[in-house]
């Protein structure tokens, strides 16, 4: 009996859009397809369930690392049972809105029927990618989650510089940060929260950002890459996001980054989140990211490192590798 290809399914924001040379889920298609996987391609209106089972309208894929020809998609979908699957990618950015919600309810069916998923759709629903660092508290800068308007201008007044941002974004997008002596900071929380009718993160601003920046740690089952990807601001701009005008560099991990990958990174896998990306600004834990981690491509390029080789010796159940490095 011949033996059958193993089939990867992978759900990300339409790949047309994408920037292919930094895009780090084209860089875990290509691992994956040089692992011999064929690859099926879904976005979230794809999924649906019927009589009990999860499937989804897939089209075959091929990728490729070239910048002017990087995909060739059939325009054919094919009705997918998804638990028929080897394995899936959940790679849809935020934000975290009700789309997602449903998206990830329909994928921890397939996960019950079998299938298995980076990140698992159970741990994402259990997870905002901002509170999940209200778990490890001692390795936080001083943080607020509220919505209540006069609690956040006590807190602005209390640490004088503070970072505001929603909980449901990515990419440094409505991020504030915001002094008590600023004339703005009413409305820009009023603006944040709705008029108080919804939480929003405040953070006592970290004045490394400008000459460490805003470190990117990876972490696949648990362990970091020894390399970080350090994110610095733009002249004129407080936020180090790349999609924001930041510039990058790399960085081997401090005593202190593996300090705290020691401390997140086992409660984090043992809860289905595989891969992650953890953003650090000086000694404090500012973010977990788990929902699409990125700056896998540009440590790649950086280091000569498999990083989506690794991920997907992980998808397929295959422990990783301890990682090496200083």
């Amino acid at each position: 009996m011949p033996v059958q290809t193993p089939r990867l399914g992978v759900l990300m924001d339409p790949i047309g859009s994408i920037h292919p040379e930094k895009d780090t889920t084209l860089l875990l298609l290509l691992a994956a397809q040089k692992k011999g996987f064929d690859l099926v391609y879904f976005e979230q209106q794809d999924l649906f369930a019927h009589n009990g089972q999860t499937w989804g309208s897939g089209r075959s894929l091929s990728v490729f690392d070239r910048i002017d020809h990087y995909f060739e998609l059939d325009q054919e979908p094919e009705p997918v049972p998804l638990a028929r699957l080897s394995a899936f990618l959940m790679r849809k950015d935020p934000p975290v809105d009700l789309d997602y919600l449903y998206t990830n309810l329909l994928l921890q069916r397939a996960e019950q029927e079998g299938l298995r998923i980076i990140n698992s759709p159970g741990a994402l629903l259990r997870t905002n990618e901002k509170m999940a660092i209200l778990d490890f508290p001692d390795l936080i800068p001083p943080t607020l989650v509220t919505g209540s308007l006069s609690r956040l201008h006590h807190f602005i007044e209390q640490h004088g510089q503070v970072v505001l941002k929603p909980l449901d974004g990515m990419g440094g997008s409505r991020v504030f940060t915001v002094s008590a002596d600023d004339l703005n900071r009413h409305v820009i929380a009023e603006v944040l929260t709705d008029e108080g009718r919804h939480p929003i993160m405040a953070q006592r601003y970290i004045p490394e950002i400008r000459t460490h920046g805003d470190k990117r740690i990876l972490l696949i089952d648990g362990q970091p890459v020894p390399y970080a990807l350090a994110r610095l601001p733009a002249p004129g701009e407080a936020r180090g996001n790349l999609a924001r005008g930041g510039t990058a560099r790399g960085v081997a991990l401090s005593d202190r980054d593996r300090v705290i990958c020691a401390q997140v990174g086992p409660v984090l896998a043992r809860a289905g989140h595989w891969f992650v990306g953890l953003d650090v600004i000086g000694d404090h834990l500012t973010e977990i990211n788990v929902t699409s981690p990125t700056c896998a491509r540009e440590l790649d390029r950086l280091y000569g490192l498999d990083i989506g080789g690794r991920l997907i010796d992980c998808l397929i159940g295959t422990r990783p590798s301890p990682p090496t490095g200083p």
